[in-house]
């Protein structure tokens, strides 16, 4: 992707430099670069529905030892959305304050989105169709799912019913529900090969993306770029610096220091995998040996936030999707960035823990807001070093809230069994 990001950058910078009228110029972005990046957007939002749908479904049906865990369970969920609330907050408050992508070419942005044709007219249209006040919280609730997955704008209404419906799997224990369960994983697992196809071709559409906004932008496009990744890791930093010691020292009773020290391993394998699901083992063992916290509640909390808990990707996406709303000049009203706040929420969940596996997510919050998902292409340069970093926040994060999780628990519960009682339990088995 950074090889792909250089050629496309250093390409668009030259002809902006010295052929920016030629008619040449146009004749490429129409005919070649154009169209390979509107292939690869269509690619991906071809498979972002069934992968979201399936990962919140799964998500959530997976956390089926919430019946016998019951007050683990529930705390881990409550606990969930209230610090990704938080994450999310924190990044809309810091993109807002510092503004990374105010001050470009009002004129040259907007013309850049009429280009993209009747895709963009369409996006724009939908979102402008969005109903405001009560009727937009009542909006969220689908009448038609279908009709749902058919419009961008109505993508937390899909979250929402899969919410639901991975809660019906979670309270149905039939052998039919579990064959359901099983499908839904199945649909995961077969959509995210084809989204890793897809990415594949991202360095490709990644050089055609950035040679048509630097040979409009030229020069600028970096310094916006700069400022937003910026951005994005202080966001990040608060995060991990600020609100994570707090949960520590207050809820989790362990001293910060301390446990950025014992964590230390887990931190180096998730910045250097970007894969929350890669460095689980890493988290399982840390949480065992290191932190010395309970199996059962370490491995429940670990297991299912490796999808489900997911900070550093929904204050990503915030940030992301607001930086590009300030760059192309669109100003998103409150409901809008509220409606932002809450589809990133759902989307730590249904994200997947792999390499880029937030960019599906990211591009269809842009069409649901009224920006052309193109948009996203500014930040695919950046974003191998963005997703290690906040792949570090999600793992990080997981391991927090197993240790909240952990001390919570009565005593009685979190001590291990003595030694040989396992064994014991097993020869008085016939």
């Amino acid at each position: 992707m950074l090889i792909g990001f250089l050629v496309g950058l250093g390409a668009g910078l030259a002809v902006y430099a010295g052929a920016r009228d030629a008619a040449w110029v146009e004749t490429v972005t129409t005919y070649v670069t154009g169209p390979i990046g509107q292939i690869f957007l269509r690619l991906i939002f071809m498979l972002v529905i069934p992968l979201v749908f399936s990962a919140l479904v799964v998500g959530i049906s997976e956390m089926g030892e919430i019946r016998s865990l019951k007050r683990v369970g529930l705390r881990t969920l409550a606990y969930t959305v209230v610090v990704s609330s938080i994450a999310v907050a924190v990044s809309l408050a810091v993109v807002n304050l510092l503004e990374p992508g105010a001050g470009v070419d009002r004129a040259a942005a907007q013309a850049m989105l009429a280009e993209s044709g009747d895709r963009a007219s369409e996006i724009i249209r939908t979102g402008a169709e969005q109903p405001s006040g009560i009727d937009a919280f009542v909006s969220l609730i689908p009448n038609n799912i279908v009709g749902a997955m058919g419009s961008n704008a109505a993508i937390i209404s899909v979250m929402i019913f899969a919410l639901f419906f991975g809660i019906g799997l979670l309270l149905t224990d039939t052998a039919n529900a579990r064959l359901v369960q099983r499908g839904f994983e199945g649909l995961f697992d077969v959509t995210m090969t084809l989204i890793l196809i897809v990415i594949k071709l991202a360095p490709i559409a990644i050089a055609c993306f950035m040679f048509n906004l630097a040979a409009v932008f030229g020069w600028d496009l970096l310094i916006r770029l700069s400022a937003y990744v910026g951005v994005v890791l202080l966001a990040l930093g608060i995060q991990m610096f600020i609100v994570f010691p707090a949960l520590l020292a207050t809820l989790g009773r362990k001293n910060p220091i301390a446990f950025f020290r014992e964590t230390q391993e887990a931190t180096v394998m998730a910045f250097s995998t970007a894969s929350s699901n890669a460095t689980l083992p890493t988290a399982l063992r840390v949480a065992d040996e290191k932190l010395g916290l309970p199996r059962r509640v370490s491995r429940f909390v670990l297991t299912v936030g490796a999808t489900a808990n997911q900070n550093g990707t929904a204050m990503f996406e915030g940030v992301t999707v607001i930086f590009l709303a300030q760059f192309f000049g669109m100003e998103l009203t409150l409901w809008q960035q509220i409606t932002v706040m809450l589809v990133c929420i759902l989307g730590g969940i249904g994200t997947a823990g792999v390499p880029a596996g937030s960019l599906p997510v990211v591009a269809l919050i842009l069409a649901m807001v009224g920006i052309d998902p193109a948009a996203i292409a500014l930040v695919l340069g950046v974003d191998r070093f963005l997703d290690m970093c906040r792949t570090t926040l999600n793992v990080i994060g997981d391991l927090v809230a197993a240790q909240v999780i952990s001390a919570g628990e009565p005593k009685e519960e979190v001590v291990a069994p003595p030694a040989g009682l396992e064994g014991a339990a097993e020869r008085a088995t016939p």
